[in-house]
């Protein structure tokens, strides 16, 4: 069912994290970020806990839990060290991601549809725990059909392919894509899962997608971390949570 309420926007706080590990210390701080983001508009966090600590470490879980008055969406991979710390600090959403070592960010969806038999006891373990469980995953009905029969609560669809054609002035690609993420969250939301959306959403795609009133939420972080070298952290966040606002607003629009 449509959502006509103001759409969620979740923080990644990652990036920062990269810029103070590059050289090391404490600075700058994506704690201090994740209080800066909730205070400019956003309605929660997100940290990727990687196997390898690229970025975000553990400390950096504990203080988020400890520090920010926003809810905390944990990214991990289904292994048993990040289901134990996940089940240990209990943050309030998981989203189970595909991990290699070799990617510099995480490169695609999830293979729910595949790998099911061996996500569904994490994702069992993490709702028994509280946890609401999100999987990011391809906007593929297959992917979406996955997740709903091993009970996820959420599916993040992973809108890069789009963003990437959108980017390259392919009109006709970037068509194709946004109407699969449309199709799909329509799917999505028919079975019951929650729908999020993310990964290379900028300004004018996070707007767009926003019309979508099945996506109740977008993750966004390097852009956002990217934009503040020019224009600050707070005010880049303001001027995101407008953009997605206005995308909302032709939804409501339309339904008027």
């Amino acid at each position: 069912m449509a959502d006509l309420r103001p759409i969620r926007l979740g923080v990644n706080v990652d990036h920062v994290a990269t810029v103070r590990n590059a050289r090391g210390g404490r600075h700058p701080d994506p704690v201090r970020a994740a209080k800066a983001a909730i205070a400019a508009g956003a309605s929660g966090i997100t940290a990727h806990l990687r196997e390898d600590r690229r970025h975000i470490t553990d400390d950096d879980v504990r203080r988020l839990m400890a520090e920010i008055s926003a809810p905390l969406n944990l990214e991990m991979a289904a292994t048993e060290e990040m289901l134990a710390i996940a089940l240990r600090t209990r943050p309030h959403a998981s989203c189970i991601v595909p991990e290699k070592r070799t990617e510099r960010t995480t490169e695609g969806g999830l293979d729910a549809a595949g790998a099911g038999a061996a996500l569904a006891p994490v994702v069992a373990k993490l709702a028994a725990a509280g946890i609401r469980v999100s999987l990011f995953v391809e906007p593929e009905q297959k992917q979406i059909e996955a997740a709903a029969a091993i009970r996820a609560a959420v599916v993040e669809l992973h809108t890069g392919a789009w963003c990437e054609a959108h980017m390259a002035g392919d009109a006709a690609g970037a068509k194709v894509e946004f109407e699969r993420i449309r199709t799909v969250a329509r799917t999505a939301a028919r079975l019951g899962l929650e729908v999020h959306a993310g990964h290379g959403l900028d300004f004018t795609t996070a707007e767009e997608i926003a019309a979508l009133t099945e996506i109740v939420e977008l993750n966004i972080g390097h852009f956002l971390v990217g934009e503040a070298l020019f224009s600050g952290f707070e005010p880049t966040i303001r001027t995101m949570r407008a953009a997605m606002d206005r995308g909302r607003a032709r939804a409501r629009g339309r339904a008027a």
